[in-house]
C-alpha cells in the first residue's frame, strides 16, 4: 500500500504550479576550494592576469606559478611578504591547475602548503556542478532538478560555513565542480531556466543531498548521518532499473581491509570474520560486525564505504561472503541513498514529470522558493 500511495503522490505533484525563474540576488557568491594541500598552483589567462597581494607588487603576466615559502608565497621565484594573493583573468576567466573558472581565485599559504579558493557567482558555480554531477545528455527536466538541488545544497553550505575559509570543496565531499567546462551546454540552460530557485523548509535552504542509484527505497538521513530532517525521509524509488549501478559485484582482500581500517584509526587486528550487525528499514547495512584477533569492532556501513573507497563499495545495500582471504560483495545501487536519486530523476523526466514534481517527490515537504524571497542572514 505504501508503494502505491507514493506512486500516486508523484502523479498528484504534476498539478503543482511551476515557478518562473527570477533574478538571483546579485551579491550571492560561493567560495569553492578547488585546490588543497598543494605544493604549487599554476594560474593563467589568455588575456592576462590581474594580481593583488596585500604587501607586495606582483607582475601581472599571462601565467604564474605559486609556491609556499618559509614565511610567505613565492611567485615565479619572487619571494613575497604576503601569504595570500588574489588573481583574476582580464577577460573574466582564470585557469587554476587546468580548471578554468569564472570569478576570483585566492591562493593562500596554509600549514606550509597551498589552498586555492574560487569565489564565484552562485549561478556560475551551479553551471559548473550540473554537468559534472549529471550526464548533460539527459532529459532537460532531470538537469533542471539537478540544478535546483545543486543550488540549494550550495546555499545551505554558504549559510553553514560563513566563518570558514571556504564554503564547499570541488569534489564528491560536497559537489563535483568543473568550472566553465560544459557551462554553455544543456546543463547551463537548465541552470538558467531555474535561476534562483531553491528548495526550502521553514524559510531555510534544505540539505539537498543527492546520489546516483537507489535500487529500492531511498533512505532516511537519520539512518545514514544520524540527523533527523523531515524533508530527507525515504520514499519508494522503482524508477532506476536502467542504471548500470542497479546491481554490482566487487571483491576485496581482507588484508587490504585491515590496512585501510588501521589507516583510518580503527583498532583492528587480524580479521577472522565479518557479518552484518544491523540494517536500516530500507534494507541497507547500517553496521558491520568484525571479529578480529584483538576483539570485536562495529563499523558503520557508510564508514566501510569510505574506508574501502566509494567506487569500490558503491552503496551499503550489499550482501557478502568470505571466501578464504577474500570478501565477495554483491550489491545494488550507488551512493548514500539520501535525497534525490539521479537515475530515478532521469526516468521520471522521460515519463513526462517536471523538475518541480521530481524534487518535491524526493524532498517531501520542501517548498520551491526564489532565493531573493528568503530571509537575509
Amino acid at each position: 500500500m505504501r508503494h502505491l500511495a507514493q506512486r500516486l503522490a508523484v502523479v498528484s505533484l504534476l498539478l503543482c504550479p511551476v515557478l518562473a525563474p527570477s533574478p538571483t540576488n546579485a551579491d550571492t557568491t560561493i567560495r569553492v576550494a578547488v585546490v588543497q594541500n598543494a605544493e604549487s598552483v599554476a594560474l593563467s589567462a589568455s588575456s592576462g592576469l590581474i594580481i593583488r597581494a596585500p604587501n607586495d607588487d606582483v607582475a601581472a603576466n599571462g601565467r604564474i606559478t605559486v609556491a609556499a615559502g618559509a614565511s610567505g608565497l613565492v611567485v615565479d621565484g619572487q619571494r613575497l611578504r604576503s601569504d595570500r594573493i588574489e588573481v583574476r583573468g582580464r577577460s573574466g576567466d582564470v585557469t587554476v591547475n587546468n580548471l578554468t573558472v569564472a570569478g576570483r581565485v585566492t591562493v593562500k599559504r596554509q600549514n606550509g602548503k597551498l589552498i586555492a579558493i574560487n569565489e564565484v557567482a552562485l549561478e556560475d558555480y551551479v553551471k559548473g556542478v550540473v554537468p559534472a554531477e549529471m550526464n548533460a545528455a539527459w532529459h532537460p527536466e532531470a538537469l533542471k532538478a539537478q540544478a535546483m538541488a545543486a543550488r540549494t545544497y550550495a546555499l545551505y553550505k554558504i549559510r553553514q560555513n560563513g566563518k570558514k575559509d571556504f564554503d564547499v570543496v570541488a569534489s564528491t565531499k560536497d559537489q563535483v565542480y568543473k568550472g566553465r567546462a560544459g557551462a554553455d551546454g544543456p546543463a547551463g540552460r537548465a541552470t538558467d531556466e531555474t535561476r534562483g530557485q531553491v528548495l526550502t523548509f521553514q524559510d531555510e535552504p534544505i540539505l539537498a543531498a543527492f546520489f546516483s542509484t537507489a535500487a529500492g527505497p531511498t533512505e532516511d538521513a537519520l539512518n545514514v548521518w544520524s540527523v533527523d530532517l523531515p524533508y530527507l525521509k525515504g520514499v519508494e524509488c522503482p524508477f532506476d532499473m536502467s542504471s548500470p549501478y542497479f546491481q554490482w559485484r566487487t571483491d576485496v582482500w581482507i588484508p587490504l581491509l585491515e590496512q585501510r581500517l588501521r589507516e583510518e584509526g580503527f583498532p583492528v587486528g587480524v580479521i577472522a570474520s565479518l557479518s552484518p550487525a544491523y540494517y536500516t528499514k530500507a534494507g541497507r547495512v547500517s553496521h558491520v560486525r568484525i571479529l578480529h584477533s584483538d576483539g570485536e569492532l562495529h563499523v558503520k556501513g557508510e564508514d566501510l564505504r569510505r574506508v574501502l573507497g566509494y567506487t569500490v563499495l558503491a552503496s551499503t545495500q550489499f550482501d557478502f561472503e568470505v571466501v578464504g582471504f577474500q570478501i565477495q560483495f554483491t550489491g545494488r545501487g550507488a551512493g548514500h541513498g539520501v535525497g534525490l536519486c539521479q537515475w530515478g530523476a532521469k526516468e521520471l523526466a522521460e515519463k513526462g514529470y517536471s523538475a518541480e514534481a521530481i524534487v518535491r517527490y524526493y524532498y517531501p515537504g520542501a517548498e520551491i522558493r526564489d532565493i531573493s524571497s528568503l530571509p537575509r542572514r
